[in-house]
């Protein structure tokens, strides 16, 4: 059996940093992914900026960062100059991964022009991203791809593409349930299918039904019988990233192409600390049913 921590994407408790980690110490967790702090996101943040205004809060709550949850690869295919943008980011958001003592960046595959067919953009799509895997491998840092919607790499063939065709040890998957579930796949066939690649998990759900996010374990992603395969089973070791998205929080309209009403439709909790709450105890349930023990 693989030794399990639960993480999370902390901003969806609230833009304060120090509010952030005083919400998941109480939980009992010792990791977040860190997307964005104060307001602003990592990707923004410079090296010295997190050492001297992150940092310490982390040291002070005695928590530690288990992914960079950047926007690497939000950007469209053919946008030349967001791309080098973002390479210059991603140089940056290394030394930070560094810093905090982090081997996983997630990041994303491209947005596609609306209309066209992803399948022709494969060639671009791969040489975009071996260009980012050059500078990630020069700090030994592993990119976790995300399978997100409206992205080259939204569906399981895609991903695997992907993988087949870049086939490097520091380009591997961040299995998502919700957005194989929101792009009409079956996640138990893309688990079928990627399972070789996959390095990083994330827990969000959704039902098919109108797309909506429900609480991990409500929905259609098969996240109880996949866990159970992939610890018991496939000896999966690592990180479970809860990603709620189960309020509206300050920083989803920058993380969606969609409006963020549109996304999360209805609060299903009072507040971002109580829909974070709920999706660990749901999750912790989860574990406790199939026999997981976790930290």
């Amino acid at each position: 059996m693989g030794k399990i921590t639960i993480s999370g994407f902390a901003d969806e408790i609230a833009s304060d940093f120090e509010q952030q980690l005083q919400t998941v110490t109480k939980l009992g967790m010792h990791y977040i992914s860190l997307r964005s702090a104060n307001g602003k996101g990592i990707a923004d943040y410079t090296e010295e900026e997190v050492r001297e205004g992150l940092v310490p809060v982390l040291q002070k709550y005695q928590v530690k960062v288990s992914s960079i949850g950047s926007p690497i690869g939000k950007v469209g295919v053919e946008d030349e100059e967001g791309f080098a943008k973002q390479k210059e980011q991603l140089e940056e958001l290394c030394k930070i991964a560094r810093l905090l003592e982090c081997r996983y960046i997630r990041m994303f595959s491209f947005f596609i022009p609306e209309g066209e067919a992803a399948d022709k953009y494969e060639t671009a799509v791969a040489g975009k991203l071996r260009q980012f895997l050059e500078t990630a491998k020069k700090y030994g840092v592993i990119l976790i791809h995300e399978n997100e919607k409206e992205i080259y790499g939204d569906v399981k063939e895609r991903c695997l593409k992907l993988f087949e065709e870049i086939q490097d040890p520091h380009f591997k998957a961040a299995f998502d349930f919700a957005n194989f579930v929101q792009c009409g796949e079956d996640p138990k066939e893309c688990w079928d299918m990627l399972q070789p690649y996959i390095e990083y998990i994330h827990i969000k759900d959704a039902v098919s039904s109108d797309n909506e996010n429900v609480v991990c374990g409500t929905g259609e992603g098969r996240i109880e019988e996949l866990l159970d395969r992939a610890v018991n089973k496939e000896g999966y070791e690592g990180f479970l990233t809860l990603e709620p998205h189960l309020v509206l929080f300050d920083s989803l309209a920058s993380l969606e192409t969609a409006a963020a009403e549109n996304i999360i439709k209805e609060n299903k909790a009072k507040d971002g600390a109580e829909g974070y709450a709920m999706q660990y105890n749901a999750l912790c349930d989860i574990l406790k049913k199939i026999g997981v023990e976790h930290s």
